[in-house]
């Protein structure tokens, strides 16, 4: 799993590139969701295409490990999951 080090001062976009995983099946995203544990990053914005899905976020905690997922269901009603992890720290 990757592992991201953000500042707690930072407003930065993440995001997890679909393209691949979709293209086999000549799907889309349909809908995206973004799952954050803990949940107290603070959520800016949240962006989809047809093949990425992307949030930006801000408001971490140092010392604080944040579990990061994006959860996709697609036109052709495939669901499926990618995390990453964000660790507060100065820098």
């Amino acid at each position: 799993m990757k592992v991201i080090l953000i500042d707690p001062d930072a407003v930065l976009e993440y995001f997890v590139e679909w393209q691949r995983w979709l293209a086999p099946f000549a799907d889309q995203i349909d809908t995206s969701a973004w799952l954050i544990s803990p949940d107290t990053l603070t959520r800016v914005q949240e962006i989809k295409t047809a093949t990425r899905a992307t949030i930006w976020l801000s408001g971490a905690v140092a010392g604080t490990v944040y579990l990061v997922t994006n959860r996709i269901v697609t036109l052709g009603g495939r669901t499926d999951d990618r995390s990453f992890k964000l660790v507060g720290r100065e820098r």
